[in-house]
């Protein structure tokens, strides 16, 4: 990978998400008159076809829109529920401790969220019909689309598993695993999005794909039924709000993990990070410690809040982040079995943001959670299901265990920033448990530093944690762009160092907008470990 692009800036719109395509599938919409909704929803279907290791209309979005007219910030839960069937005691009886991965089972545990938040969101904010925003991801399903080099890694990675799966292998593996820049149809794919295009939620979630979807889930052993596709939707709710510096901060709250970026900023806010050096040791040390005190946090309340009380206004709190400020230790590394976590750092999912010329906005996280979700793609539908339910819990004790009609713990955030009262960020990510660090080290390299989007977005990463189960749970992966003072400083602090190369697509993909507060200028950046662009207009 190679960097050093400059921000993408523009006068009217602008849409940037983790492939070039999608990112002018949207622009496309805006120049057509459509909203930043529209847009968004044209690039999340574009993606669904043409990035499908990242996401798909089997998985889950979560919304944030900001409302030009009326300068308000709406949440939108495009999250899946448990079927009515799911139950704890199914995998205790047969000896499981967690839910599988892969495979029909954590497929079909909940039923995909995405589609209903499109037709919500579109219901209103949309100008365009719903049959324009995904003109172009039809297109690419059925006349076929070009396999990036990353996604040919990511089928060749994939490939026992997706090739166990055989609707899956007749689209990833026709010809064994694709070479960058040959074409993949899914003839499947484009019919389910037409009947959407033309039924709207309907054209999902009842008639024939539904039976479809749910003939093929039972005729496999899985869960979910046509009554729970029925009753699967959005619901719209309040955003999180913090405050770092002069920047109020939106998060998408529970089920999803947005708070942890409001308690780190907390908690480092007194710190005067900005006296620490850019990308210097004691700039990741302090934020590596607010990391883990967070996650801990994270671990043992998040869940469904309409199971489970969520304390989001205590862990959002500054005196809360005062009380946990003691914990950070400015000369050792914080040892993890004195703040536990038990999360994993593996996870797949495209990020977008949008902007449209009256200053409306959208920020729009989408996935289906490990690479090709379940690897599952139900039949002649086309749809890949997620593998989300992976996330919940089996001990019936646990504020995120396993029930029916809830939505697992979400990794998916999306966040929004106002500075003096006027929107001036629209950043997110990609990365599972990544997703909070990398929105903590872009918004501190733009606050405290200075950076612009673009810089910030890819200025050298480190995510804590672990990708699989066989690493230390405080393992620092960090990317080699870091000095070797830094890197050798980090290890004599007690830091278990995971060395990448100068870039590596683990760390995320990151995608941004910010906007000048005097001129209007749209100002994008886009992460050069994904295959995406900032277009603007």
């Amino acid at each position: 990978m190679t960097a050093g692009r400059p921000s993408t800036l523009a006068p009217r719109g602008m849409v940037t998400c983790p492939h070039a395509l999608a990112s002018a599938a949207g622009v496309d919409v805006l120049r057509a008159g459509g909203s930043a909704v529209d847009a968004a929803i044209a690039a999340s279907a574009a993606l669904a076809v043409i990035y499908p290791h990242m996401t798909g209309i089997g998985g889950d979005a979560f919304w944030l829109i900001h409302d030009a007219k009326t300068g308000k910030v709406h949440y939108l839960n495009g999250g899946g529920r448990a079927a009515k069937s799911a139950s704890i005691d199914f995998f205790t009886a047969r000896g499981l401790t967690d839910i599988p991965f892969r495979g029909i089972v954590p497929a079909s545990l909940t039923t995909p969220g995405s589609v209903d938040s499109w037709c919500k969101a579109h219901a209103n904010w949309g100008r365009l019909p719903l049959a324009r925003n995904l003109q172009q991801a039809i297109a690419y399903a059925r006349d076929g689309f070009p396999v990036t080099g990353r996604l040919a890694g990511w089928i060749a990675r994939t490939e026992a598993e997706l090739r166990a799966q055989p609707d899956a292998a007749a689209i990833f593996l026709l010809n064994g695993v694709p070479a960058a820049g040959s074409l993949i149809r899914n003839a499947g794919l484009a019919r389910t999005l037409e009947a959407i295009a033309r039924e709207g939620r309907a054209g999902f979630y009842e008639g024939a794909v539904a039976k479809a979807l749910a003939g093929y889930v039972q005729q496999h052993g899985g869960f979910f039924t046509e009554d729970d596709l029925h009753a699967q939707e959005a619901h719209w709710g309040e955003p999180l709000a913090g405050h770092y510096r002069d920047l109020t901060l939106y998060q998408t709250p529970a089920p999803t993990q947005g708070f942890t970026v409001l308690e780190m900023l907390n908690l480092i806010e007194p710190l005067d990070i900005r006296k620490t050096g850019f990308l210097g040791p004691d700039h990741v040390h302090l934020l590596v410690q607010a990391k883990q005190i967070a996650y801990h946090d994270r671990d043992r309340y998040l869940a469904d809040p309409d199971f489970a009380d969520v304390p989001l206004d205590h862990l959002t709190s500054k005196a809360y982040a005062n009380e946990r400020r003691a914990l950070i230790d400015p000369a050792r590394a914080l040892p993890w079995d004195k703040v536990p976590s038990y999360g994993s750092l593996t996870g797949d999912t495209v990020y977008i943001a949008t902007i449209d010329e009256e200053g409306n906005a959208v920020s729009l996280i989408h996935s289906l959670y490990g690479a090709f979700g379940s690897t599952v793609v139900a039949g002649d539908t086309g749809v890949l299901l997620q593998n989300r339910s992976a996330y919940f819990s089996l001990d019936p004790a646990h504020p995120n265990s396993l029930a029916p009609g809830k939505i697992p713990v979400h990794t998916l955030i999306a966040s929004m920033g106002k500075r003096n009262d006027k929107l001036w960020s629209v950043v997110g990510c990609m990365g599972a448990d990544g997703q909070p660090q990398i929105q903590l080290q872009a918004y501190v390299a733009m606050m405290d530093f200075g950076c612009d989007i673009q810089q910030a977005l890819e200025a050298p990463r480190w995510l804590s944690g672990r990708f699989g189960i066989g690493e230390a749970r405080d393992t620092l992966h960090i990317e080699g762009r870091f000095s070797d003072e830094t890197l050798r400083a980090l290890a004599a602090r007690g830091h278990q160092l995971h060395r990448w190369g100068a870039w590596n697509e683990l760390a995320g993909h990151a995608h941004g907008i910010v906007i000048d507060p005097i001129t209007g200028i749209r100002s994008g950046g886009s992460d050069p470990r994904s295959d995406g662009a900032a277009i603007g207009y």
